[in-house]
């Protein structure tokens, strides 16, 4: 196999090479694996393709208390057990064995009632979800959501005894992450973001800005032609179609089915072209990261240390390609000619710097966090951290949620809420039991661009390259950065300490937003 790569370090052995304790682990936790993948094929198919009378919730119940068994077995926690022995030099095989290890014991505090309690939960929730959303109907939602935040308060107290129920709730999606901690990064972003963003919109250039009229929607952005556009620039990107599929679903998402099969989803609207293009970048910023991480006849492939460190990382390659690079002055010059052809009404508008200016406008109302402009977003990300963290606390109860929910954005974003559809009801993150998720955004945001800072710096020529259409350099150096690192360090503030030489500063975030912003709105 080819080696691996970024941080300094060097490639792994054959497995051939390891003790055959180390091979035995292995298999096990390979099997692991695929039924894991399986799980996300699942999901998928919940999410995209499912009828919508059918009931998905006995068969992921059987298959969660299937990988819920074989995680939990004793012949597993032999198998650790004398992996554990072992004196293993490579640093990826010692990656392995920790992570097997820290699964091993989370997944057994875990009952086999619980599991299957967990799955069978989080598909009546979605499935609820979709409908009340539809229908503006918090009230029947309710039950199902409170039902779904003591469920996640009882594992996180299960699986992470030494942890507040919070803290427990982040750590499943990133590792070694406390409230506090994200206290203090969002307290600094917060500082820095609310001033700039009242200055935007007191400023001349706000006030006086109008978008172009061939840039608004309407009937002229079919569709057709959006889907077109993605995929164009999906493949542009690195995106492998023989390895991965583009569809559509009420919330984009990317499935967790493995690295030769990834799945990802966006939405179209006429009235909201851009709301489609973004969300198809983003969503293939997580694909690329999935599709470059150790697979196929790699020794490490379908291991613990081949999985994404943690959410935060994953958002910050989505993040990475949606704000770093499609909201740059270097891609506007790349998209313009791509808009004129898919989208001849376009081609009236002849400089890129309206384009530019059109894609990273700052909203006058924003409501709806995946609609969010780049500088109110870290503002919806603040308001959901510190609802789910009350949720979980008991300061907070369901039935109180949607008035605190509106109350928080008048406050935070000016805004104000017409239904819950548009409020409370509008992510589905909840609904999936993904409480701890969100934080993820912002730190991935702040993650990714401190990883663009140090990709200027390794890379002179990356905005000629984003110019030209020519992404696969800079795909090329995520995957040996980060992709194919995996979980190879034992946190995130390491795996970015190994590309930029610190740990996340989210002070780097923050000049970046205020020196964008600034030459925007003339301030």
């Amino acid at each position: 196999p080819p080696p691996r790569g970024g941080g300094g370090v060097v490639a792994t052995p054959e497995t051939s090479q390891a003790p055959p304790e180390f091979e035995k682990l292995c298999a096990k936790l390979r099997e692991l694996t695929r039924l894991r993948e399986l799980s996300g094929l699942l999901d998928w198919d919940e999410m995209v393709m499912m009828p919508s009378k059918a009931d998905r919730g006995a068969q992921k119940a059987v298959l969660a208390s299937t990988i819920h068994a074989l995680a939990t077995s004793p012949a597993l926690g032999a198998a650790l057990e004398e992996a554990q022995s072992l004196d293993l030099p490579d640093p990826y095989h010692r990656a392995v064995v920790r992570d097997a290890l820290r699964a091993y014991q989370l997944e057994s505090r875990k009952t086999p009632e619980v599991t299957a309690r967990e799955a069978a939960l989080e598909a009546k929730c979605f499935g609820l979800w979709v409908k009340c959303r539809k229908e503006n109907d918090f009230a029947t939602y309710a039950p199902a959501l409170e039902e779904m935040i003591a469920l996640k308060k009882e594992v996180a107290v299960m699986c992470h005894p030494t942890l507040s129920p919070y803290d427990g709730c982040i750590d499943n999606f990133e590792r070694g992450m406390s409230a506090a901690r994200i206290e203090e990064v969002f307290a600094a972003i917060q500082a820095e973001v609310t001033p700039l963003l009242a200055a935007v919109k007191a400023s001349p250039t706000f006030t006086s800005y109008e978008p172009p009229p061939e840039l608004r929607g309407g009937p002229e952005w079919s569709v057709d032609a959006q889907k077109a556009l993605a995929q164009e620039i999906a493949q542009a990107m690195g995106f492998d179609f023989e390895h991965g599929r583009l569809d559509v679903s009420a919330h984009p998402f990317t499935a967790n089915s493995g690295p030769s099969d990834v799945r990802i989803t966006t939405r179209y609207s006429e009235d909201n072209w851009l709301e489609g293009l973004a969300g198809t970048i983003h969503e293939v910023g997580h694909a690329l990261y999935e599709q470059g991480r150790l697979s196929g006849e790699d020794p490490m492939a379908a291991l613990p240390v081949a999985e994404p460190l943690s959410m935060g990382i994953h958002e910050s390659q989505s993040l990475f390609w949606e704000r770093m690079v499609f909201q740059s002055k270097a891609f506007s010059e790349f998209l313009l000619p791509l808009l004129h052809k898919h989208f001849p009404h376009t081609r009236t508008i002849e400089d890129p710097m309206e384009l530019y200016r059109f894609i990273n406008r700052v909203l006058e109302t924003s409501l709806i966090r995946v609609d969010a402009d780049e500088l109110s977003y870290p503002l919806h990300v603040v308001l959901r951290f510190e609802l789910e963290k009350k949720l979980i606390s008991g300061e907070l109860s369901v039935v109180e949620l949607p008035e605190k929910w509106n109350a928080t954005m008048a406050e935070l974003l000016g805004v104000v809420v017409p239904n819950d559809a548009s409020g409370v009801l509008q992510d589905v993150h909840w609904a999936m039991g993904a409480l701890g998720y969100f934080p993820t955004y912002t730190l991935g945001a702040a993650t990714a661009a401190q990883l663009y800072e140090q990709a200027v710096v390794d890379m002179p020529t990356i905005e000629d390259d984003i110019r030209a259409g020519r992404f696969l350099p800079l795909r090329n150096y995520l995957r040996d950065k980060i992709h194919r690192i995996g979980s190879l360090y034992d946190s995130p503030d390491e795996l970015i300490s190994s590309v930029t030489g610190k740990p996340l500063d989210p002070a780097v975030y923050t000049a970046y937003l205020k020196a964008k912003y600034s030459e925007l709105y003339n301030l």
